[in-house]
């Protein structure tokens, strides 16, 4: 018996039933637990969560059929378990008698050896009736997504919604960003390539480099030195797109970065602009303003980092008018699906209320603070209407200074943008990048 492996099963289901069970996010409850597992399983670990929560309810709708009566919900840690199994099963290249055996003796790690039989007797019971060649009872089993979530993407994707949701329960590629100041992507590709690491640019997305492999950071060429950065290509045209559309004709340009964390967007701004660019990041969560500092003094760059609830300016701003403002919304990350799978079990539809509510009122308390003729680059990782043309069109028609520039940073990226009323969507999946919205919001020069 591979005892390492029965306890990376154990763990593995106490990671998917404290997201499923206690509404823990994924990555959360993985940092918390995954020094249980031997650093050789860690992956592992991670393949079994996030696969098991991208197919929850394919797999869930296999568990109904294999259980009488529904587990109690003290012992619902066995249903996590379950899926877990399943999910090896038919996804993983694992022995069937290695899935069952190390399985049922994990049910046992997690203090249910009454249940060692149970997990048995499904597990084979599974395998023995082929049920994975059964086809699914319902949309959700079918999609793997929660039945408000598809009827928003038929709504507002009709011809695309399909390609949407199957882009979302797909494992995302790993993007890297160039770090433009020191080398292009193609000259990182060199280097990745020096190492036996498969990897190739992308036309129009200058600083993008997506990896045939995910690797660890700890193998990439002058990852440590701030060479490169991990970021998905979707997001690295917001900093040449804003700071393309600033004003000419002034030495140095002042950003407001106004939701920064993790700080991504503000290091690559930083490594385009250079000395030419005074930056001030603004998050409301202070623990995360750690992340900013660390990922700016990686890449060997300065900018101002400040707590601050960016719809209450009134409490940081000093008063001087920016160039150019970054506004990466809160939103429902309804974009970044295949990266979060755990957002369909998380967000509820509504949560919607609530963050169109804090969109409208960021894009009014910002606004009064960008200098005539600026840009404000209305962002989310959202593909819902609601959330995006819908914020930025009610912002428009209540704002007389304002119109939206609809020039697109190059035209090589035109095919991955699909236009709206109000800006532009990149869908989960197109070139293989994240969705994404934008909105160049121009204020107006005095006459």
């Amino acid at each position: 018996m591979n005892t390492a492996g029965v306890n990376t099963r154990a763990v593995a289901a106490e990671v998917v039933d404290a997201v499923v069970s206690a509404g823990q996010s994924l990555d959360a409850a993985i940092l918390k637990n995954e020094a249980r597992v031997a650093a050789d399983d860690r992956s592992l670990l991670r393949m079994m969560c996030y696969g098991s929560l991208r197919q929850h309810w394919r797999l869930q709708g296999w568990i109904d059929q294999l259980v009488a009566k529904p587990i109690r919900k003290r012992d619902r840690v066995i249903n996590a378990l379950l899926a877990i199994g399943l999910y090896q099963i038919v996804e993983m290249r694992i022995p069937d008698h290695a899935v069952v055996s190390e399985t049922v003796e994990a049910t046992r790690s997690l203090g249910r050896p009454k249940l060692a039989g149970f997990v048995n007797a499904c597990l084979r019971r599974f395998t023995r009736d082929n049920l994975a060649a059964v086809s699914p009872a319902d949309e959700m089993s079918t999609w793997n997504h929660p039945i408000w979530l598809m009827r928003r993407i038929q709504n507002d994707w009709p011809d695309d919604w399909q390609a949407v949701l199957t882009a979302n329960n797909e494992r995302a590629p790993m993007w890297l960003r160039a770090n433009a100041s020191r080398n292009s992507a193609l000259q990182y590709c060199e280097r990745l390539a020096a190492v036996d690491i498969g990897a190739e640019p992308i036309e129009g997305i200058p600083d993008a480099v997506r990896l045939t492999e995910a690797k660890s950071v700890e193998e990439l060429p002058g990852f440590e030195m701030g060479d490169a950065s991990v970021q998905d290509a979707a997001a690295q045209i917001a900093a040449r797109w804003l700071l393309q559309q600033l004003p000419e004709g002034k030495q140095a340009k002042r950003i407001l970065d106004a939701c920064a964390a993790p700080g991504g967007k503000s290091g690559h701004l930083l490594e385009l602009g250079g000395d030419k660019l005074s930056l001030l990041a603004v998050d409301n969560d202070e623990s995360r303003l750690v992340s900013i500092a660390d990922n700016l003094a990686r890449i060997g760059r300065d900018a101002t980092i400040i707590a601050g609830d960016a719809s209450k300016p009134e409490e940081w701003w000093d008063g001087k008018p920016f160039d150019g403002i970054l506004l990466d919304a809160p939103c429902s990350a309804s974009g970044v699906i295949r990266r979060h799978p755990d957002i369909k079990l998380l967000r509820r539809e509504s949560d919607l209320t609530s963050l169109v509510a804090l969109q409208k009122a960021l894009l009014e308390a910002l606004w009064p603070l960008l200098a005539p003729g600026g840009c404000l680059l209305y962002v989310t990782c959202s593909v819902i209407a609601a959330e995006n043309d819908e914020v930025t069109e009610h912002f428009l028609k209540g704002h007389s200074d304002a119109l939206e520039n609809d020039v697109l940073p190059n035209n090589n990226i035109r095919d991955l943008m699909r236009k709206k009323a109000c800006g532009y969507q990149i869908l989960p999946g197109s070139g293989g990048l994240d969705g994404f919205y934008y909105a160049a919001l121009q204020k107006k020069k005095v006459s």
